[in-house]
């Protein structure tokens, strides 16, 4: 299936990004998933197309890509392998933080080797106590003298352990969001420490560690932004991170679709193709219309965070709720149409399956998504 109703500018991205992910992601997807290897030489060469930086301005180093572009970008990557393709929507949601939250000297230390990928870059908000509800976080940063010391620990870190720089997000003042701060945390401060890989469902490709922060003396230049803007800092993030995320669930289901209807041509049953039983028709119908709708809405979510429309983070929040379900119930019904070989890790099926369920936890639980669009339609009446 193709996506159509592009520019010619973004035909020519997605043609630039499917070539590399058929010729560098998907034909290692199953081994790195088997394996848990996190291919950082890859990653690299994704930077050199620009994937390292793809929302930061280009007189920092990046692509200076549009949400709209971008989520042409992770839907395409994500065709090729979601783990991997989810990993660097983390990273550039990291680097586009720092592009835009940091200053002239933060955004010159720390950008072009995160937008080359020399560097990656891990997002620390979640916390073993704190989750859902992010603005509950304990991690602390106290002043010492014109620098900061931090202790805490953050949960479910993508990259953890191999990323060089973390957007911590961390408590200088009182409860609540408005005593939350923004740091940035390199691999090497001392007190930096990080916990065993977790053994997941999926997204194995990628390593999730927790990261220890004990004690850790940051100079004053570590602060993102101004004291207090870390949890605006980090919600700002998110919207940008929700639609990556959102984009590579239609990535994967799409590839599981695909797969299904060669599998279904190829396959005969009671004197006939699969293919040609109207039920299994019906089927494969329902699943590509459902994605169409779905990439619609990430479509409408990233044009309007792209304008600055008020309305963008509810639109985000929707759009990441209905393609990350959306993308998981299609794959799952890809497995249902392979039968038994669907479930055979050498098909590469059950793998879209395993990675795409994390989608509808991870960036905000879709529960919590489903919390802000209740909020949105419902805040007129408060």
């Amino acid at each position: 299936m193709t996506i159509t109703a592009l520019t010619e500018d973004q035909q020519a991205l997605v043609e630039t990004t499917l070539d590399f992910a058929q010729d560098h992601l998907a034909p290692h997807a199953l081994d790195w998933d088997r394996d848990k290897h996190f291919p950082v030489d890859v990653l690299r060469k994704a930077a050199g197309l620009g994937l390292g930086g793809v929302y930061v301005r280009e007189e920092s180093g990046g692509s200076g890509l549009t949400r709209s572009d971008g989520v042409l970008v992770f839907e395409t990557l994500a065709s090729g392998c979601p783990a991997i393709a989810g990993y660097l929507s983390i990273h550039n949601m990291v680097a586009w933080m720092i592009d835009r939250y940091g200053d002239d000297a933060q955004r010159e230390r720390w950008l072009p080797r995160l937008c080359a990928m020399e560097d990656l870059a891990s997002y620390c908000l979640t916390e073993p106590g704190a989750g859902s509800d992010a603005a509950a976080l304990t991690t602390r940063a106290v002043r010492d003298g014109d620098g900061w010391v931090l202790t805490g620990v953050k949960q479910f870190i993508s990259g953890a352990g191999a990323s060089q720089s973390y957007v911590v997000m961390a408590r200088t003042g009182g409860g609540g969001p408005d005593g939350v701060s923004a740091f940035v945390v390199d691999k090497d401060d001392a007190g930096v420490s990080f916990g065993p890989n977790e053994r997941k469902m999926g997204w194995n490709a990628q390593p999730t560690r927790q990261v220890v922060l004990d004690g850790v003396r940051l100079p004053a230049d570590r602060l993102l932004g101004r004291e207090g803007e870390g949890f605006r800092i980090a919600m700002s993030g998110l919207n940008g991170g929700r639609l990556g995320i959102a984009a590579c669930s239609l990535g994967g289901a799409r590839s599981a679709l695909d797969r299904s209807l060669a599998h279904l041509a190829d396959r005969e049953a009671f004197g006939q193709r699969l293919l040609d039983a109207q039920a299994l028709r019906f089927r494969l119908a329902d699943m590509a219309t459902e994605l169409a709708a779905a990439r619609a809405l990430v479509a409408q979510a990233a044009h309007a965070l792209d304008r600055g429309d008020p309305q963008a983070p509810y639109l985000c929040a929707m759009a990441k709720r209905f393609a990350t379900d959306t993308g998981y119930s299609v794959a799952d019904r890809a497995l249902q149409l392979h039968g038994g070989y669907g479930y055979l890790s050498e098909y590469g099926i059950e793998k879209i399956v395993r990675d795409l369920r994390v989608h509808q936890i991870l960036e905000g639980t879709n529960e919590i998504m489903r919390v802000i669009v209740a909020r949105g339609l419902t805040e007129a009446f408060a």
